[in-house]
């Protein structure tokens, strides 16, 4: 294959690419390439949230570091539902059933916004309680309500568009998520400035004094992220209802099919289970965070947006793997699937290893982009030395587990995550932090980070997840169910 076929390939229509026959590495990168683009541009959203409240002032960058993993929180109780989605598209595309791939996304969407829509005005009523739990300041406190209040409101948008980023994978699209996330985050970046400190015209009368947009402070970062999110969830819905490229639905497919959701729950709720641990972990660890100064909790903040970053790649690749597997264990080919984990796994320690090296020379200048405060960089770069020399074991576990995923093995995933973060990240921290005051915390980091990586090695080799899981499989009769094409 020529550079320039490559290269075409990047943009190529998914049944252009078989991902069960011929070479493993290219497509690997082929998916995987997009999902590091679409994961920057979503990171892109925290980030530029992240810089411009570190300049309306520390108080606000404190709010957020609350807020985020928050946020993340109620999107992770609903995830599964996406990860069922995306692993049923895939083993069905798999398999070359393709109304089976297209009943199993229509009926994803359907519940995601039913789900994210109940957890949203649940988590509305709940927010100022569980940010008062999480340790939240009295100065802090009304600040994350305000702007977990607009998120929550608009989560069923949020949590939309997330899961038309897993249907498309599952088909093996990543290049048109990642076009449409490019808009959304464009249209983020620029209105998030003047939504945050409002912008009042002072020249060309008879204007002058006309508010164009008022100060909202740190709730205007959250409008503008979910007005922007709105509108790529409904160019989603449009791109998929027309089928032109990837993975198609159809409304007579979306009424609510509760034995469907019975299939989705099955492997689904291991992959809920999974995600809200990776998140109670954020948040259990903001209760002892929340115990040092103010400057500590903002530099948690800013690390934990930076690790985002870094960790673009081993998301983007375990994604990649993830579909890879599902696909291949849907056509047979199990070994095809263990040779591109094996290989993801190895690339990516490497990758990882060296943006750690990178991070952990450059960690206070990094600090210094999110703060002017000096205090607040002090912390954050050692947050970052501490733990940038273990990046690359986080690479090792995410491709083992999107291995898992893709193969039906959710709970599997979900008990390697419980294991890292509940039983060795938070303990740790727990014990260390009295003892070693912030050191505690970023110490706890780097010790999970590794011992994850051995736990989910050891697991994969004992090679459970072969077989696949019966319970993604769809019954013959379910196509009578779907109505015909």
């Amino acid at each position: 294959m020529t550079l320039r076929t490559r290269l075409r390939s990047i943009f190529a229509a998914p049944e252009e690419m078989d991902l069960t026959t011929g070479d493993i590495g290219w497509p690997l990168l082929v998916l995987s390439l997009p999902i590091v683009v679409t994961n920057l541009f979503q990171t892109a959203y925290n980030l530029a949230d992240t810089f411009w409240l570190g300049q309306y002032g520390t108080g606000a960058l404190a709010a957020i570091s609350f807020a985020f993993p928050l946020v993340f929180l109620v999107i992770s109780l609903g995830m599964g539902v996406s990860v069922a989605g995306s692993v049923l598209v895939a083993q069905h595309t798999g398999a070359d059933e393709r109304r089976q791939a297209e009943y199993a996304a229509s009926q994803t969407m359907t519940f995601a916004l039913l789900v994210s829509g109940l957890l949203g005005i649940v988590g509305y009523f709940l927010v100022e309680e569980l940010l008062g739990l999480l340790g939240a300041s009295a100065s802090v406190l009304p600040m994350a309500t305000r702007y977990m209040e607009v998120v929550l409101l608009g989560m069923p948008f949020m949590f939309g568009f997330f899961v038309f980023v897993a249907l498309m994978r599952g088909y093996g699209d990543t290049v048109t998520p990642m076009l449409v996330m490019f808009g959304s985050v464009v249209l983020n970046i620029a209105i998030d400035p003047f939504l945050i400190f409002g912008w009042t015209v002072v020249e060309n009368a008879p204007l002058v004094g006309t508010v164009a947009f008022p100060e909202m402070g740190i709730e205007g970062a959250a409008v503008a992220t979910v007005f922007s999110r709105s509108l790529a969830l409904l160019v989603g819905l449009w791109i998929m209802l027309r089928g032109g490229r990837g993975v198609r639905i159809h409304l007579r497919d979306m009424v609510p099919d509760l034995s469907y959701l019975r299939r989705l729950a099955t492997i689904g709720l291991p992959a809920s289970i999974e995600g809200t641990g990776r998140a109670l972990s954020m948040n259990l660890l903001l209760v002892i965070v929340a115990l040092f100064p103010e400057t500590v909790v903002a530099a948690y903040g800013i690390g934990t947006r930076v690790f985002s970053v870094v960790f673009l790649p081993a998301i983007a690749v375990a994604r990649g793997v993830e579909t890879m597997t599902g696909q291949n264990v849907g056509a047979g080919e199990p070994a095809r699937a263990e040779r591109a984990t094996t290989l993801a796994a190895t690339v990516l320690f490497g990758v990882l290893t060296a943006a750690g090296v990178v991070i952990w020379v450059a960690a206070a200048p990094i600090a210094d982009l999110f703060t002017t405060d000096p205090a607040v960089v002090d912390s954050a770069a050692q947050f970052l030395r501490y733990v940038a020399l273990s990046f690359g074991f986080i690479g090792i576990m995410r491709a083992y587990t999107g291995s898992f995923r893709g193969a039906g093995e959710t709970l599997t995933a979900a008990a390697i995550s419980v294991l890292m973060l509940g039983v060795i990240r938070f303990p740790i921290a727990w014990f260390a932090a009295p003892i070693l005051g912030p050191s505690g915390i970023w110490v706890a980091f780097a010790v999970s980070n590794v011992l994850g990586a051995l736990i989910a090695y050891a697991w994969y080799r004992r090679g459970t997840w072969r077989e696949g899981d019966a319970s993604t499989a769809v019954p013959v009769d379910t196509e009578a169910s779907m109505g015909g094409d």
